[in-house]
């Protein structure tokens, strides 16, 4: 598992490094790395610092986030379709944001706002979902009752509001890390180092939880509160990223699939593990959308939509013939 992380660490200071040279505007190797760490104030100084770097920072910490999301919700309720983007997560986010955009309210709440959207959207799935208990089917039916009522609730916005403001919120919708600044970055990271420690403090609880409600009851586990935790914190992680980049899709959902697949059942390094995949994924896609039609740069999520898309049509396939 070191192994894995490190080498994974290694590509994806590959990538940081390549993506500070290429662009509409090429800056030799060295020196755009000179630019970025030591030597601020050059010819390149903006290229390189407002520009390139705090939208790689964002990427890498943006699909950290999700990813880590994907798989405790997939951990949780035993289903690799579900994501923080199917059951309504994201969507929550993603109106309370709109709404933001919309009316014209200042900008510097948005993401204060798609924060509490996901994480009021995960208590009202939860709370909706109780039944003497939690079912993981249930749950995932909710939430994808609620992602629909929530994404009418979208439209009407868009339908409502002057088109200026429309065309601002679509944009955002689609998931773009198109403008990230190191205010971003901040946002991001702070998410990151808060919710991290918590995930990996959980992660031991969410593998008992995994055994079924009679053996954790059995083995001293409070279900559940702890299957609540393990949602909140899910939810928080998915809202710190949309709140940055939009509702991003398929990278909670795709990302975490293909790590089980290497190094099986969850645990905090897998954890890890599945949220530096998840960084090295979002980093490709967005320097594939720069460069695949350059000058013309695309969404970040046309990109994820596009190699996510036919992978969640095989994971759908795979977990048919499993039933």
């Amino acid at each position: 598992m070191i192994r894995l992380c490190v080498g994974t660490s290694l590509v994806l200071l590959c990538l940081v490094l390549v993506g500070l040279e290429v662009g509409d505007y090429p800056i030799p190797r060295f020196k755009a790395i000179a630019t970025a760490f030591w030597n601020r104030g050059g010819e390149y100084d903006f290229v390189v610092n407002s520009l390139r770097f705090p939208r790689l920072v964002a990427a890498l910490l943006a699909g950290f986030c999700l990813a880590v999301s994907g798989a405790l919700f997939q951990s949780l309720l035993g289903n690799p379709l579900v994501s923080p983007d199917v059951i309504g997560i994201n969507t929550g986010a993603a109106l309370c944001a709109v709404f933001v955009l919309t009316v014209g309210a200042d900008l510097s709440v948005l993401p204060w706002a798609a924060f509490g959207g996901a994480v009021s959207t995960a208590v009202v799935i939860y709370l909706l979902a109780w039944k003497q208990g939690i079912s993981g089917s249930r749950l995932v039916l909710v939430g994808i009752g609620i992602n629909a009522l929530l994404a009418s609730g979208i439209t009407y916005l868009m339908v409502k509001y002057p088109i200026e403001r429309v065309v601002a919120a679509a944009r955002w919708q689609v998931g773009s890390l198109f403008g990230s600044s190191w205010t971003d970055v901040r946002t991001l990271a702070l998410g990151v180092i808060v919710i991290t420690p918590v995930s990996l403090f959980l992660v031991p609880r969410l593998r008992l939880l995994q055994l079924g409600d009679e053996s954790a009851l059995a083995l001293g586990s409070r279900v559940e509160l702890e299957r609540m935790a393990v949602i909140v914190v899910a939810s928080a992680f998915a809202a710190t990223a949309v709140a940055v980049i939009g509702p991003l899709g398929f990278v909670a959902l795709l990302v975490p699939h293909m790590v089980r697949l290497i190094v099986g059942s969850l645990t905090g390094g897998a954890l890890l593990l599945t949220g530096l995949v998840g960084a090295l994924f979002l980093l490709g896609c967005d320097l594939i959308a720069q460069q695949l039609f350059a000058p013309t740069t695309l969404p970040v999520g046309v990109i994820t939509a596009a190699l996510g898309g036919p992978y969640f049509l095989f994971i759908l396939v795979r977990f048919n013939r499993a039933l």
